[in-house]
């Protein structure tokens, strides 16, 4: 009988969510899943509503809106609210960039067609498409979803715009004990791979791992026994912004997609 390619090796589930879905795939490999969820709860941006009518009621130079699912909460709150049509009127007025072909398909379904587009559907991508853009006073608004862009802010800062951040999201930091539980697990190598299922999740699993002084011995795990898995180009570029060169991923941005990639790998090895 053939051994299945995620035989007796523990895969550490960084999610917060499908958690079941992507334990029985790993199952079905004959791996064992082990839930470590490097995000906490999501909860709504209370300040969004005044964000909002200031939005509308002062001149915006360029929209920048990063992911699909933020644009539709920023256009129902903003209908909700009873400035809808305002805010649509404030978009169209303006230049729009956008950051993957989820979120311009959203922004065409309002009939907004966007001025620039990043087609890779990452930061770096994003970064890349704006540079022919004199950014020089004017007014930037960037739509966020869960996670900083940092390096977005630093090249608008860089130029001279004058940007201001529309979160419909916040998150707060996952558990500091299953972060602590999950470095452990690394630095041992009682884990074999970490799967990632968004930007977030990293941002959140290296300010622990570099605020508690584990990013070094934790860099080596996933340079060697470890494997770093993404789930799309995202998550991938996040994890490569944190110093990891080696990482795993889909072509297809898919969870299930990203545990047989892992599979493939470990079938290769």
């Amino acid at each position: 009988m053939v051994e299945k390619a995620l035989a007796n090796k523990n895969i550490a589930l960084c999610a917060s969510r499908k958690i079941e879905e992507m334990s029985a795939l790993i199952v079905k490999q004959g791996g064992i899943p082990i839930s470590r969820p490097a995000q906490g709860t999501m909860f709504f941006n209370e300040e969004l509503k005044q964000q909002l009518y200031q939005i509308v009621n002062e001149p915006v130079d360029w929209f920048i809106f990063t992911t699909g699912i933020g644009v539709e909460t920023l256009m129902k709150k903003a209908d909700e609210w009873g400035v809808g049509e305002m805010f649509l009127q404030a978009i169209r007025q303006a230049h729009v960039a956008v950051r993957g072909y989820k979120t311009t398909n959203v922004l065409r379904t309002y009939g907004i067609n966007p001025h620039i587009t990043a087609d890779d559907g990452t930061t770096k991508g994003l970064v890349h498409v704006l540079e022919e853009v004199d950014w020089t006073g004017k007014h930037v608004v960037i739509q966020l979803y869960g996670d900083s862009a940092p390096s977005l802010q630093q090249f608008l800062t860089k130029r001279g715009a004058l940007y201001q951040e529309i979160w419909p999201y916040l998150h707060t930091p996952p558990a500091p004990h299953l972060m602590k539980q999950l470095v452990d697990e690394i630095i041992s190598r009682s884990v074999q791979a970490v799967c990632f299922t968004s930007a977030i999740q990293v941002r959140f699993f290296f300010s622990f791992v570099n605020e508690g002084g584990y990013a070094q011995e934790i860099k080596r795990a996933f340079d060697g026994d470890v494997v770093a898995v993404a789930v799309g180009k995202v998550t991938k570029e996040a994890l490569h912004e944190e110093g990891i060169a080696h990482v795993i991923a889909p072509a297809h941005e898919r969870m299930g997609a990203m545990i047989v990639e892992l599979a493939k790998y470990f079938d290769k090895k």
